[in-house]
């Protein structure tokens, strides 16, 4: 049976980038479609639109705890803490093993050791997962 984390790897096998190959996934755990899921991350690859800041896989993971948390709607600032809670939450957790959620210091362009992006979705994915389970 394969798991969504394998599904990610796949996924950017496939051609997707990392943020794409992240939140497409889980697109269906919250009523969107592969296609939706595909085109509204398109512009988070290379750490934001190739600008090289947040990774994709950290943002999409970021999508996906909103879309978890979030009452969705408008006005209603109730769930925005604790969605925030657990964005840090996640952000740290990559951090303490990738070293960064920065792009280009993952792809190791200011001299820090290179944590690749098969290895930044993997552990994206992992990490909501985590939170999936344990929040939600």
């Amino acid at each position: 049976m394969e798991t969504r984390v394998q599904k990610t790897a796949e996924l950017h096998q496939k051609g997707c980038n990392c943020a794409q190959a992240v939140l497409v996934a889980y697109a269906d755990l919250f009523g969107l479609s592969e296609k939706e899921a595909y085109k509204i991350a398109e512009g988070f690859g290379t750490g934001m639109g190739g600008m090289g800041e947040t990774c994709g896989a950290v943002t999409a993971a970021f999508m996906l705890i909103g879309l978890k948390n979030s009452s969705g709607v408008t006005g209603d600032k109730t769930t925005r803490p604790d969605t925030y809670k657990q964005i840090r939450e996640l952000a740290d957790a990559f951090k303490a093993e990738a070293g960064s959620i920065t792009c280009r210091e993952l792809k190791g362009s200011t001299g820090l050791p290179v944590y690749p992006c098969p290895k930044c979705i993997e552990t994206a994915a992992r990490l909501f997962e985590k939170s999936l389970n344990s929040n939600g």
